[in-house]
């Protein structure tokens, strides 16, 4: 057997480039680990997808890393574990804040893509889509409204309107640095197109109306939740405001806004005899990054090499969409203020022409690499280029996969008790405790079951506040079986005029 020789020193280092980037190749899939920790929790419970999730972190610095965190904390919450999700959130919220400071203070160093570029997508390290950096805030809010920490919540609601104006930011001067990096490559900034994609699922209605691939209308008008509950209805207003600008046309955001002041009134507050109910209602699973692989053909100065390079697609969701709710004989109409298959696919969309570039000019420094491997060690050396190119080129899967695919809203009055809730007609099998002069009820859909997660209840109705006597007892006790006509399904509460089923007369002093 003839061994051929290896003249050159540049080549010995394309060799052992060639050589590390098929290693580096071998980092697993998170689509693989998604899928495997769905499938646990489908048939064992949320415990054993947090037994296969955990399971696949070794060392202390994945046990630090961000999207472990983010898929942690999101088992945890959907397991009523609150002060151990709100523990692994702050661990991801850390790795999130380091990118907020380097942003802030040297963004040049987020922008430099020399790995990705050179090597693979996967090399980045992973920073979050910019969706997922203002879900974990709003995450975090949800989780201290569990366990009544309601000033912490308002601070990480405070934080999400910052977090999206650090992005806003970063984002445009991001693009323009992947522009101009391409073009010193020999890439050109108008080759943003790639023939085969399925640009559809990019550019379909719902993608393009959103403003943007990182605000959800959710976070705004928990944030105007939130401020109302807590008696500052002048920063309420703009939360409601700014959910309708990013979900317009939705009942239940517009009645946010219009109601607020009505709702907020001393006359009305002293007069409310039932629970002002917000229902959270999630459905369906956050969508999966695929990865589609084409060729592309690099000049070199031997002629035209062909290069594998990947791009991630992102297929729409047809999950079933939900309707109503029902409790106690009243329906809510359930209004969908977000879609993160939808967000993700317009952060796609947003991310795919830096993307581009920088696939292309991977393409041309790894069409580089295979021409000299061929050049210096003929068809065996031209062989170790292509197998390194393809080996190497993995479209980056990674995504906060546990969150849910839908979220929907609804809102109205409820008399304080126990209650059976069902969604579509589907009746829950644990019951929700309603009291106060707020509730919000968190509901999550999972594959076949439904889970309710702990009901926040914020201040006392006038009636409970009250010193129990023997008539507040019976109005109590009647109010439910007044229930004859429903809470109008189009819209969130009046409190302005009478509630659907009319209060009781306040009883005597």
């Amino acid at each position: 057997m003839k061994i051929w020789p290896l003249p050159h020193a540049r080549l010995w280092g394309a060799l052992v480039l060639g050589m590390a980037l098929t290693g580096c190749a071998n980092m697993q899939s998170h689509d693989k680990l998604a899928t495997e920790m769905q499938t646990a929790g489908q048939a064992n419970g949320i415990p054993a997808a947090l037994a296969r999730l955990e399971a696949s972190a070794t060392t202390d610095d994945e046990k630090k890393a961000l999207l472990f965190n983010l898929e942690r904390g999101e088992l945890l919450r959907m397991d009523r574990r609150y002060e151990d999700s709100t523990g692994a959130f702050m661990l991801a919220d850390t790795k999130v804040k380091e990118w907020e400071e380097t942003v802030k203070t040297n963004p040049s160093k987020l922008m430099g893509t020399v790995g990705a570029a050179l090597i693979s997508e996967r090399l980045k390290v992973y920073e979050g889509q910019d969706y997922e950096k203002v879900w974990l805030t709003t995450r975090l809010a949800l989780n201290r409204l569990a366990v009544g920490d309601f000033e912490n919540a308002r601070v990480d609601i405070k934080r999400t309107h910052e977090r999206e104006a650090i992005i806003a930011e970063f984002r445009a001067k991001e693009t323009l640095a992947a522009e101009e990096e391409a073009k010193a490559n020999g890439a050109t900034s108008g080759s943003k197109e790639i023939n085969g994609y399925p640009v559809e699922t990019l550019n379909d209605p719902e993608v393009l109306a959103l403003k943007n691939g990182y605000s959800n209308a959710l976070s705004h008008y928990l944030a105007g939740f939130l401020y109302e509950v807590l008696g500052e209805s002048g920063l309420a207003a703009p939360g409601y405001r700014k959910a309708i600008e990013l979900k317009p046309e939705t009942g239940v955001l517009e009645e946010g806004l219009r109601g607020l002041d009505s709702r907020t009134s001393f006359t009305w507050k002293r007069r409310q005899r039932m629970t002002d109910v917000l229902f959270l209602v999630e459905a369906g699973d956050a969508p999966a990054r695929k990865p589609k692989a084409f060729t592309l053909p690099v000049p070199t100065g031997r002629g035209l090499v062909t290069a594998s390079i990947s791009y991630p697609v992102i297929e729409p969701s047809n999950d079933p969409l939900l309707s109503q709710v029902s409790v106690a004989g009243y329906d809510f109409k359930l209004e969908k203020v977000v879609d993160v298959n939808v967000m993700a696919r317009r952060a796609l969309k947003d991310e795919m022409p830096g993307m581009v570039l920088r696939g292309i000019t991977r393409a041309i420094a790894k069409g580089v690499l295979q021409n000299e491997l061929q050049k210096r060690g003929g068809l065996i050396g031209g062989l170790i280029g292509a197998a390194a190119s393809v080996a190497t080129e993995q479209a980056d899967d990674r995504m906060w996969r546990m969150l849910p695919g839908r979220v929907y809203v609804a809102r109205g009055y409820l008399p304080p008790g126990e209650h059976r809730v069902s969604i579509n007609g589907r009746l829950l099998e644990q019951p929700v405790q309603i009291e106060g002069q707020y509730a919000l009820v968190p509901l999550r859909i999972y594959h076949n079951s439904v889970l309710t997660g702990k009901v926040a209840s914020v201040g006392q109705l006038p009636l409970v506040a009250a010193a129990e006597s023997p008539r507040a007892a019976v109005v109590e006790t009647v109010a439910p079986a007044q229930k004859t006509t429903p809470v109008r399904p189009a819209r969130a509460p009046r409190p302005a005029a009478k509630p659907a089923v009319a209060a009781p007369k306040p009883a005597a002093q």
